[in-house]
């Protein structure tokens, strides 16, 4: 792997293509959710492109390491895959162009927020053809304004995570989601599950509360039990229901596990040779070999 990276010329990016159609051609679906987010990655070295003092989900706060954002495709009934991805440049690295030479970095390449470069690649989704219907995301790419636009000029409907000081348009003017959530009435919640967790389906109560834009609403998750709201702006044409809306917003934790699987390190294992005998190295056997 090492001298296929190193010494053979390739393109990731065509590599890339061909994963998206196989995806496509495999698993493709209308109701498709395409859902960017992005993760670190344990590597040191001041000129390890795009290394930086930053947050990591599974490293934890202030480390430096380079990350990516990435993006999701998930189907009805379980199917997932990551099918596309962007080195994400802090300015520290774009404002130096000496170290992103040294690094092998084009001149041509700017700092992008990212956002931008999750709308990069559904752009590129888009042009390919790929089935799909939604675009899900957390609260960095939620409250985005550009991006929100972004996907309502090119027509694609969202479920997009937001903080709870989320202005919706109301009658009475822009109205903070969270004091919106306060108003809803025992009746106006219900309980439905968002998809299949480790331990089964998991219930939430939800209320969809309408905006002035009938095709705009506030989707509020509350936990069965009680606890910390979650909110989300819906870009959705008029009579979806909230039970689709809510498989989307679900969907979300799909490359959660995507990473998970990516991250873990091969399992290995020796199959050992009739030929062998007692006391042999196994580690220097030509009969090692890979399982992943």
């Amino acid at each position: 792997m090492q001298r296929l990276l190193n010494f053979y010329s390739w393109s990731a990016d065509l590599v890339r293509d061909d994963l998206r159609e196989f995806v496509s051609s495999q698993i493709g679906d209308a109701g498709g959710v395409l859902i960017p987010d992005e993760t670190g990655f344990l590597k040191k070295g001041r000129m390890s492109a795009g290394v930086a003092r930053q947050y990591s989900g599974s490293a934890g706060p202030d480390r430096e390491l380079p990350g990516g954002v990435f993006l999701a495709y998930a189907v009805p009934g379980g199917g997932r895959s990551l099918i596309d991805r962007e080195l994400y440049l802090p300015a520290v690295w774009t404002d130096d162009r000496d170290r992103c030479r040294q690094a092998g970095i084009p001149e041509d390449r700017g700092f992008a927020a990212k956002p931008e470069l999750a709308r990069q690649m559904i752009e590129r989704t888009i042009e390919s053809g790929m089935p799909f219907g939604w675009v899900a995301a957390h609260e960095v790419y939620g409250q985005n304004t550009p991006l929100r636009e972004w996907l309502e000029e090119h027509q694609v409907s969202y479920v997009l995570a937001v903080p709870k000081s989320f202005p919706a348009a109301t009658a009475a003017g822009k109205v903070r989601a969270d004091r919106l959530a306060a108003e809803v009435p025992a009746a106006g919640w219900q309980q439905i599950s968002c998809g299949q967790g480790s331990k089964g389906p998991r219930f939430y109560d939800w209320a969809l509360i309408a905006t002035t834009c009938p095709v705009h609403h506030l989707l509020v998750r509350r936990p069965v039990t009680g606890g910390e709201l979650a909110f989300f702006t819906c870009h959705a044409p008029p009579g979806t229901t909230l039970a689709e809306l809510v498989r989307v917003a679900g969907a979300r934790w799909a490359v959660e596990e995507c990473f998970q699987a990516a991250k873990k390190r091969p399992a290995w294992t020796i199959t050992r040779s009739a030929a062998m005998t007692p006391g042999t190295d196994t580690r220097r056997s030509r009969c090692s070999r890979w399982r992943s």
